[in-house]
């Protein structure tokens, strides 16, 4: 699926458009398609972060983020899968009670509003802010746990995720620039 996905990318018609080099260089690097330890944790991170953002086109901005910031861009796109049709439900309700909760123990929040929305004919108050710092919060810790986790999984199963970035060839480009010199 990732072959599928990079040739998808990389295609004919696409190479042509101007405004598509500066993106497919930096999302076409094959480092960043190859798992290692370290691109893993980063790409699970930041895909874990977005995953809880409740904003259309996460998928998108947590693989421009994960681009950027040179990290693994399969696991950040699959990370991001989390928050699914089945689990936004779920996620979105735990968001807003660990939001409250932080609230309750005197989490310095702006008072935002209350929106009350009728479900089955019972009347639901969502308290704005505290689903927002609850959303920001539940991010920040999945991201920041998916380190250790990554590099436990690593350290019981060395040989699934590998500790160093592989060596690649160079490319085309790198080759001429090399040769020249």
């Amino acid at each position: 699926m990732v072959r599928k996905v990079h040739r998808l990318l990389r295609h004919r018609r696409l190479r042509r458009q101007e405004w598509w080099k500066p993106i497919r260089n930096s999302l076409l690097d094959r480092r960043l398609w190859h798992p290692c330890r370290d691109t893993v944790a980063g790409g699970i991170s930041i895909g874990l972060f977005f995953a809880m953002m409740p904003m259309p086109f996460q998928t998108l901005a947590a693989a421009a983020i994960a681009a950027r910031a040179k990290v693994n861009i399969p696991f950040t796109v699959a990370a991001c899968f989390v928050s699914n049709p089945l689990t936004e439900p779920f996620v979105r309700i735990t968001q807003h009670r660990f939001g409250c909760w932080l609230r309750s123990i005197g989490a310095p929040m702006p008072k935002l509003g209350v929106v009350e929305i009728t479900f089955d004919e019972k009347l639901v108050q969502l308290d704005v802010a505290a689903f927002i710092i609850g959303f920001l919060v539940i991010g920040v810790l999945l991201a920041l746990a998916a380190y250790p986790i990554v590099h436990l999984f690593s350290a019981i199963l060395p040989n699934h995720l590998p500790i160093k970035k592989h060596k690649l060839r160079p490319t085309r480009e790198e080759a001429r620039r090399s040769s020249a010199n």
